[in-house]
C-alpha cells in the first residue's frame, strides 16, 4: 500500500504550477470536470479517457444478506454501483 498521498488542495496547486495558470481556474476546471463525470454516470452513461480510465455504473441484483450481529437472514434491494477501470497509460505509471 502506498504510504504518500495526495489530497485535492496538493493536485491543484501542482497542476497549475505545471500549466501557469491560478489555482482558482484549476479548482473550477476539476469541479467541473467532477460535476459532469458524476451527472454523466448518474445517468448511465460510460465516461471514457482513453488511455487513463474509464468509468459506469452497474446495477446490483437484489440478494439475501446475513446480519453480522445477530445472523439472521436480510433482503438486500437491488441497486446500482460505480465501477472505475484503469486505462493502459494509468497502469503503466503504477508500474514505474
Amino acid at each position: 500500500m502506498a504510504d504518500k498521498s495526495l489530497n485535492k488542495t496538493e493536485l491543484v496547486a501542482k497542476i497549475a504550477a505545471s500549466t501557469n495558470q491560478s489555482q482558482a481556474t484549476v479548482d473550477a476546471v476539476l469541479g467541473g470536470l467532477f460535476d459532469e463525470l458524476a451527472s454523466a454516470v448518474g445517468a448511465g452513461v460510460k465516461v471514457s479517457i482513453p488511455g487513463w480510465l474509464a468509468v459506469e455504473r452497474t446495477h446490483r441484483a437484489a440478494r439475501t444478506g446475513r446480519n453480522p450481529q445477530t445472523g439472521a437472514t436480510i433482503e438486500i434491494a437491488a441497486g446500482y454501483s460505480v465501477k472505475v477501470s484503469a486505462g493502459s497509460k494509468l497502469k503503466a505509471a503504477a508500474k514505474a
